[in-house]
């Protein structure tokens, strides 16, 4: 069977806007208040995936969620009608009525966490949905996040859905953007590295003092479980403290990997070495590249600054990968110099392209964070839902479709305004169509 990894990214929703809800996202806080554009978000999105499904590689979208979200607020107390419930959640607590609007699930990389079957016991892909319990905002995304990846995924011969882990703070689990894998070819056993901030259970442990950590070991382990991965498969590595404490919020800000690929900012874990020899240990006889960039090199505030790791390494051929960097990247100097000298040195990153993602970089996202890995065989891919599959065909529908359903200027108190989520709902009653999801929001069931 042929193997590959494909890319699902979030489709940026209609609400798209900058609240500045991620407290430890330094993009996220500093651009608080601004109008965004929702619109060209989504463009730009659909860009990168076009681009990425250009250079040969599967690309598929992942729809958004139902924004505002009403059935919370009305969880929440407030009564009346939808738009009463929207003016009363502005005039009582503008902050919550932002976290049910927010558009973060276009960062999917946070939607879950994902195994392949080459790894797992039963040969299935698993899904688990992350809780991201430390968020309101996106703690409030897990169920609807499960049914559209079983829409996308629905084969039960081929693919398995978990429910969310408990949803407190001692299993907060952030799903992708803390987990990565390495192997020698995509459809061989391979290792998975599940990197936490902190353990739960062990007070005595290290961990950040200033910003929270948002995964924990103990949810890192149940995941494991619950996929059917084996000690040889799994690895289970701490972030520094002390990056977290400087806004590297989750693994991926720091550090992405891609088959025998781990490129990793000099202080992104706490025991690198040990966790060095361990992916060694359990992946004998596979070619290794472990590339450490040195904070002499590239210092930290500019790798969180350009999203340096929060790139996407690719492979377009065997021995051959590319990163797909924000254009940030091409623009802060020591980073810029970084990637220069790195196509250059012996190892299979041979490529850089730069894609502009300025919407989402302003909020806190970069490339990777827009896009969910799947590794799968053409078996699998062959049972997955089509519909979602980038294509020349699905572009030009997509574009038409948020330019007749997106607002180029959102700001803050447009959130309230009930003709909004009459949109919202227009158009993602629309998408589901299109990608056929069937109903998979509350306002259609």
């Amino acid at each position: 069977m042929v193997q590959f990894e494909a890319n699902f990214d979030g489709l940026v929703g209609p609400t798209h806007n900058y609240a500045g809800l991620s407290y430890g996202n330094v993009a996220s806080q500093s651009n608080a208040q601004d109008a965004s554009n929702p619109k060209e978000a989504a463009k730009q999105g659909l860009k990168k995936m076009k681009a990425l499904s250009e250079l040969g590689l599967i690309q598929g979208v992942l729809a958004p969620q139902e924004r505002p979200d009403i059935d919370t607020l009305k969880r929440l107390g407030f009564t009346g009608s939808d738009a009463q419930i929207l003016e009363k959640a502005f005039r009582e607590d503008p902050v919550l009525l932002a976290a049910c609007c927010s558009a973060s699930s276009m960062w999917t990389a946070n939607a879950a966490t994902v195994s392949p079957s080459a790894d797992t016991e039963d040969g299935r892909v698993h899904f688990t949905p992350a809780n991201l319990t430390n968020k309101f905002h996106r703690s409030i995304e897990h169920e609807v996040t499960g049914r559209i990846l079983s829409r996308v995924f629905a084969d039960e011969r081929h693919f398995k859905h978990h429910a969310a882990l408990p949803t407190n703070e001692y299993f907060g689990d952030e799903g992708a953007a803390n987990h990565t894998r390495l192997c020698a070819e995509y459809g061989q056993a391979g290792v998975e590295l599940f990197v936490y901030g902190r353990s739960a259970f062990d007070l005595q442990a290290p961990a950040p003092k200033r910003y929270p950590a948002r995964q924990t070991l103990e949810a890192s382990r149940a995941v494991a479980r619950l996929h059917g991965l084996s000690d040889s498969t799994a690895i289970f590595i701490q972030q520094n403290p002390e990056v977290i404490d400087q806004g590297v919020f989750h693994n991926d800000v720091i550090a992405v990997g891609n088959q025998n690929v781990l490129f990793y900012h000099q202080q992104a874990f706490l025991h690198t070495e040990q966790a060095l020899a361990e992916i060694r240990t359990k992946l004998p006889g596979t070619e290794l590249h472990f590339i450490e960039v040195p904070t002499a090199d590239v210092p930290l505030q500019d790798a969180v600054k350009s999203y340096l790791f929060n790139t996407q390494i690719v492979t377009l051929k065997p021995g051959h990968m590319a990163i797909i960097a924000p254009t940030e990247c091409r623009d802060t100097p020591s980073v810029n110099a970084y990637l220069n000298k790195l196509t250059e040195l012996d190892n299979p990153i041979r490529e850089v392209h730069f894609m502009d993602v300025k919407q989402s970089m302003r909020n806190g996202g970069g490339p990777a964070c827009l896009r969910l890995r799947v590794a799968m065989t053409d078996v699998e891919h062959a049972a997955t839902n089509q519909a979602c599959l980038m294509n020349e065909t699905l572009f030009a529908r997509l574009n038409q479709w948020v330019d007749q359903h997106y607002r180029d200027r959102l700001t803050l108190s447009d959130l309230r305004d009930p003709a909004l989520l009459q949109e919202s709902r227009t158009a993602l009653d629309e998408l589901t169509r299109i990608l056929q999801l069937g109903s998979v929001y509350p306002f259609q069931r």
